[in-house]
Order: structure tokens, then C-alpha cells, then sequence
């Protein structure tokens, strides 16, 4: 894309925790090989040194730069029954009525709810702490089923893992597919995991070797354009349709169907970005056999038609 929101601040006060920190830092702060132009320009922003888990952080600047950023990320809090710190609180609502992105890490979504930025809105967190968010924000949509919930302009992830899902859909939406991909194998993390909402989805590729689909789903990535059925996955993995889902479940969270479908999806994304073909086009590229049904697909999946995606993700 010729432009994206390049700066990006790291909000740090005592009693974060520093996975999330760690992992913001790492992903936004250390720019591909494969990125032909500028990457994000990070900071981490406290009032004094922080004490975020076992680590002494120095940050580079204070607070008042949240409101400067394009995008402004707060990662977990340890203790979710104390009141977020109100200088914090404060910078966070500052940069978002400046018209920053804000992305909350885990359980750092309690700064932007007692922000007021999720009233109304959607939210996830820590499966953990979904019922003490709904409790003391109860103008917030809280949903404790999803990984990430992305509004637009304020998003927060689940625990842990989801906050690296979060990111690298930041990553996707900034820099489209192919580099939150080079992204995700630098990290060696599945490139993608589906977020629950109607946002840019797709279910993971396992990436452990030595899983019963080890073999099949690179077979099937490689055949997306051809009709398969679940028989013929069945066929080709040396089992029967009911032993595969089974192992389907287990390893991707859904079903062969579902699963071939999003990859589907995922395809025709990647071809909506990258190149100029039409959708009847890509409809076959992708497995859809015609523009009507890939349309119908794309949009119950995605949100939008496949025009509206290519059109809004290259503005």
C-alpha cells in the first residue's frame, strides 16, 4: 500500500505484563527483508521507567505521545481488579479523539473501556476476565468467544497468543498478505487466525510437523482451484470422512468444509490484493467456480463484496 499509519507507540506503566509488550515491540519494531519500502517507526511510551513483569523498561518518551501516534497499542495489565492508571487512561482517550488507531493487548482492554472508547462497541479479552470487563463496563459488547474484534479504529485481542493474531492482522491491513505472512514465518506463527467477527478471517495452518494433516493440507493448498470434497481429502489421507474430521477438529478448531472454504476465502483475498484479474477470475482461481458464488462467500465471510475489499484495500 503507498501509505499506512507508520508511527506506533507502545504505551508501558507499571504492572503490565511483558509478553504483550515484548510482542508488540517485536513484530511492529523489526521490519522484513521483504518490505520494499519504509516499516513503522516504534516507541515505547511511559512516564518513568517501568517495572513490567521481571524487566526494567526505559521508555523513550512520556505519554503525551500517544496522541501523536498513528496508532497506539496497550498491552496487558497484571491486576484487572485495580483501576487503570488515570494518566494512562487519560493519554489513551487524548490520542484517540486525535484520531489514532487503538489496540488493546489482553487484558490492557480495560484502559479503553474505562476510556469510554468501547461503549457500544464489541470487545474481547483473556477468556480469564471477560466476565469482570462485562461486570464493570457494562456498556461494552463483550464477546468471549473470539480472538480479536477489530472496530475499525479501536481493536482488542484475547490472551496471549490472540495478541500475536491481533498484530499481525494490523500487519495485513497495513502492509496486505504477503508480508504479515514473511511476518509470521520470521516469528514461525500460523500467518493467520480467524478472529470471530467479520473481519479479514481465515483458519490457521498448523504448524507443527508430525500432525495427522501434515501432509494433506499442503495438498490441498496446492489444488485450491480444483473441486475437492471432503471424500477426496478423506481418500488422500489414507482414512475415512469421519476419522478426518475428527482429526480436523482437533488440529484447526472446524471441519474439512469450513476449513477448505476460508482457504478459499483466504485465496481470493490474496488475489484481490495483488493482482488486477477479474473476479470471475480469481472465483476459479480460488475454488469458487463463478463470480456469484465467490461474491456470496466472500461477503458473508468477510463483510464486503470482493470489489468493495480490492477497492478499500488500495486506498
Amino acid at each position: 500500500m503507498s501509505s499506512f499509519p507508520r508511527s506506533v507507540a507502545v504505551a508501558a506503566t507499571d504492572g503490565m505484563l511483558h509478553f504483550e509488550l515484548a510482542l508488540a515491540y517485536e513484530v511492529f519494531g523489526s521490519a522484513p527483508d521483504a518490505v520494499p519500502g519504509p516499516w513503522y517507526d516504534v516507541r515505547v511510551c511511559g512516564t518513568h521507567a517501568v517495572r513490567v513483569g521481571r524487566f526494567l523498561v526505559e521508555p523513550d518518551c512520556g505519554l503525551d505521545r500517544l496522541a501523536h501516534a498513528d496508532t497506539v497499542i496497550v498491552p496487558a495489565l497484571a491486576d484487572v481488579e485495580e483501576d487503570p492508571p488515570a494518566d494512562l487512561v487519560e493519554a489513551v482517550r487524548a490520542a484517540h479523539e486525535s484520531g489514532a488507531r487503538v489496540v488493546s493487548l489482553c487484558t490492557g482492554v480495560f484502559v479503553l473501556a474505562a476510556a469510554g472508547l468501547l461503549d457500544g462497541l464489541s470487545a474481547t479479552t483473556h477468556w480469564a476476565h471477560t466476565e469482570e470487563l462485562a461486570a464493570r463496563y457494562p456498556r461494552v459488547k463483550v464477546d468471549p468467544d473470539v480472538l480479536y474484534v477489530d472496530n475499525g479504529s479501536v481493536l482488542t485481542s484475547a490472551g496471549k497468543a490472540a495478541a500475536m493474531d491481533l498484530c499481525l492482522h494490523l500487519v495485513r491491513r497495513d502492509h496486505g498478505s504477503a508480508i504479515a505472512n514473511v511476518v509470521a514465518r520470521r516469528l514461525v506463527v500460523p500467518p493467520h487466525r480467524a478472529g470471530g467477527q467479520a473481519q479479514f478471517v481465515t483458519t490457521p495452518m498448523p504448524a507443527q510437523d508430525g500432525h495427522p494433516l501434515a501432509e494433506l493440507l499442503p495438498w490441498v493448498m496446492r489444488r485450491l482451484d480444483q473441486p475437492l470434497t471432503v471424500e477426496d481429502l478423506a481418500r488422500q489421507a489414507n482414512m475415512s470422512s469421519r476419522h478426518l474430521a475428527r482429526h480436523f477438529r482437533l488440529v484447526t478448531g472446524t471441519t474439512p468444509l469450513q476449513w477448505l472454504l476460508t482457504q478459499r476465502i483466504r485465496r481470493a483475498q490474496e488475489l484481490l490484493e495483488a493482482t488486477d484479474d477479474s473476479v470471475d477470475t480469481i472465483a476459479s482461481a480460488a475454488g469458487m467456480g463463478t463470480a456469484t458464488t465467490l461474491r456470496r462467500h466472500f461477503h458473508r465471510t468477510i463483510g464486503v463484496s470482493p470489489d468493495t475489499y480490492r477497492r478499500t484495500f488500495r486506498a
